[in-house]
């Protein structure tokens, strides 16, 4: 297991990693679904810090084999079993989210996310054996990991047993997410790991489109609740044809820079780069529970209320756009998204469920959709003057 070249050309996702993305489709489809549940019984802000936590441990077990893949892809015998093995805990964990996200109960999630480091744990050990040159930083990958499962382990076993009082329960979580977040910096200060630019970028785009395709999916099931109830309705095809647009637009916007080279001009900003990422996956994802509901009370009475609905699809968008504004920024020596109309477009859609009880949940859904469409607008045409090459 050596490391692969920095510069290799035509590097692109293998069909494992490829493989490996489908069982997070499971794993996002369940968290959404909890939320999408909690914002049509009126109990969205409630569960709003249990889907980030759920998510926070789906998108950070993509992230650790992403980043080792991209390093260490041998895509021999032993790779392929212990990255099935890691296939096998993200199925555990997305079996764990309805229990998590409604319940609080996180032991199903706990295993499954103690089979996925067993196995990135393992795949550390061997380029540590493999690899001398950059055997520190793999062991301390390694002992890191490790250290941060048992405080994982620790956290679960406190709360059910009721020794860690639940004001101290997030503070406790928080503290290990830094932990989790501090381990990469922390390896790779031994010695750099050869991750390839073009194969990240790539991969986190291929992310991004499974996010997209996840909100297409809830909002489908938001469809078929509306249609269940029997008749088709204006706001019905308002919000359904508004929401498909709205992706359209942030598909769009997402792939308007391609971030390999500016991540092989500044790699030491991958970790801003990378991390900032979980914000825009987790609006993708967010964004799916809104327009699924959005869909949805069309058809039959909810319990949350049209500011509420509003805001379900208007702070994930507001979110996204500030987000990927500010993680382009970071790569891109001229940013193709202009500041400017990034913020004011992130600021008036975060304005705009005010008025939901005037104008409706549809007419809010597409308004929303329809400055995103105008962002897409003006940031090709300011490209275009400025001779750039934004799609």
């Amino acid at each position: 297991m050596s490391a692969r070249a920095i510069d290799e050309p035509h590097r692109v996702s293998s069909p494992l990693e490829l493989l490996f993305d489908l069982t997070f489709v499971i794993a996002v489809a369940a968290v959404t679904a909890q939320l999408a549940h909690g914002i049509a019984d009126g109990h969205g802000l409630a569960g709003l810090v249990p889907f980030l936590q759920v998510f926070f441990a789906i998108w950070w077990a993509w992230m650790n084999f992403t980043w080792f893949a991209s390093s260490y892809d041998t895509d021999d015998v032993a790779y392929r079993l212990l990255t099935m093995v890691q296939m096998a805990g993200v199925l555990v964990l997305a079996a764990g989210v309805p229990a998590a996200a409604g319940h609080s109960d996180y032991r199903i999630i706990a295993l499954g996310y103690l089979i996925m480091r067993m196995g990135l744990v393992t795949q550390w050990l061997r380029a540590g054996v493999e690899d001398p040159a950059r055997r520190r930083t793999a062991l301390r990958y390694a002992a890191g990991i490790s250290f941060a499962q048992l405080g994982w382990l620790l956290w679960l076993v406190l709360v059910e047993a009721g020794i860690l009082p639940s004001a101290f329960q997030l503070p406790f979580f928080v503290c290990l997410v830094v932990l989790e977040l501090a381990v990469p910096r922390w390896a790779e200060r031994a010695r750099a790991t050869n991750w390839h630019p073009h194969h990240i970028a790539e991969r986190y785009g291929l992310f991004t489109i499974i996010l997209l395709g996840e909100s297409v999916l809830a909002a489908s099931r938001g469809v078929e609740g509306a249609l269940e109830a029997g008749e088709i309705s204006g706001p019905f095809i308002v919000i359904a044809g508004s929401g498909l647009v709205l992706l359209f637009a942030l598909w769009w916007l997402y792939f308007l820079v391609e971030a390999g080279e500016g991540l092989s001009d500044h790699r030491h900003r991958s970790y801003l780069w990378g991390y900032g990422h979980y914000g825009i996956f987790a609006a993708l994802a967010a964004l799916g529970a809104g327009l699924e509901v959005a869909v949805e009370q069309t058809g039959h009475d909810v319990a949350a209320s049209p500011l509420a609905l509003g805001y379900a699809v208007a702070i994930p968008v507001g979110v996204y756009v500030a987000l990927l504004w500010a993680v382009h920024s970071l790569v891109v020596a001229e940013p193709v998204i202009f500041p400017v109309a990034a913020l004011g477009c992130a600021a008036v859609v975060l304005s705009l469920p005010l008025a939901t009880p005037w104008i409706g949940v549809a007419a809010v859904v597409a308004l929303i959709a329809a400055i995103c469409v105008v962002l897409v607008a003006v940031t090709i045409w300011g490209a275009a003057r400025a001779g750039t090459s934004a799609q």
